[in-house]
């Protein structure tokens, strides 16, 4: 059974849509509401795990994305930045340590303040987190890592869906965090009428799609693509794995 087609190309780079998002133009709010998106939840859990109440968190976190869209803030970006999410980090501990008032949302943000921020489902899940002694920086690299491997996911099963494969990918994706309870092949083969062997190249073919997807979600956060395996151990170390693992993207998963 053939696969779903892989993309040709690498996605825009987190960097990429920084330098659209400098233009105060339809296509700039755009690129920053995709950031916001990809990356909320990280400035949210930092600001919570600095000692931030709640109500400040959602503040801060909406009022910080809302600064990124002064031209004057994005347009003296370094173009020797390296990791997105270590710049990423880097703005927002000066925004915290700038930010002497703290005034609602609606005085810091403006009319600017982007729509989507949903401030309960923010606390539910920081509510959520184990109750560990992780330091703000390690809870962001960890909630930065694993906001991307659900982006990684996310994108893999389009590529099922649009090929007519959705039923496969369902079948077989607990195969990439070496789930409990994964069914035999036996039962995947006879639950989709193919053949063990069938299932067993399918099982395969996932594997190398999801580190090919992985791998382009990590090249939409750093600048160059000679810097994926890097940022990959990086974030591997992010979920507390040993970046030795032979097998880095299923034990993420693994992890995560």
């Amino acid at each position: 059974m053939p696969g779903p087609d892989p993309p040709h190309r690498f996605p825009e780079t987190s960097w990429g849509l920084i330098a659209d998002a400098v233009e105060l133009t339809t296509e700039g709010r755009k690129a920053l509401a995709t950031l916001y998106e990809l990356y909320w939840y990280p400035v949210y859990a930092f600001v919570r795990r600095r000692g931030a109440s709640a109500d400040e968190a959602q503040d801060l976190t909406q009022g910080f994305f809302a600064r990124l869209l002064e031209k004057n803030c994005l347009a003296t970006v370094d173009r020797e930045r390296g990791r997105f999410r270590s710049w990423l980090i880097g703005c927002l501990k000066n925004y915290l340590a700038n930010e002497r008032e703290r005034a609602r949302a609606a005085k810091r943000g403006g009319d600017r303040v982007l729509v989507g921020f949903d401030g309960d489902r923010a606390e539910r899940r920081y509510q959520a987190e184990p109750s560990h002694a992780l330091t703000p920086e390690a809870l962001y690299g960890q909630r930065f890592a694993l906001a991307l491997l659900d982006r990684a996911l996310a994108a893999l099963r389009d590529q099922y869906t649009q090929a007519g494969q959705a039923r496969v990918f369902d079948a077989l994706k607990g195969r990439l965090s070496d789930d409990a309870d994964t069914q035999p092949h036996r039962e995947v083969a006879a639950a989709l009428g193919m053949s063990v062997e069938a299932v067993k190249t399918a099982t395969s073919r996932l594997y190398g799609r999801d580190e090919r997807v992985l791998r382009e979600e990590v090249a939409r956060t750093v600048e160059r693509v000679e810097d994926v395996d890097d940022e990959l151990r990086s974030l591997f170390l992010c979920l507390g794995g040993d970046p030795g693992d032979g097998n880095l993207h299923g034990q993420i998963r693994k992890d995560g």
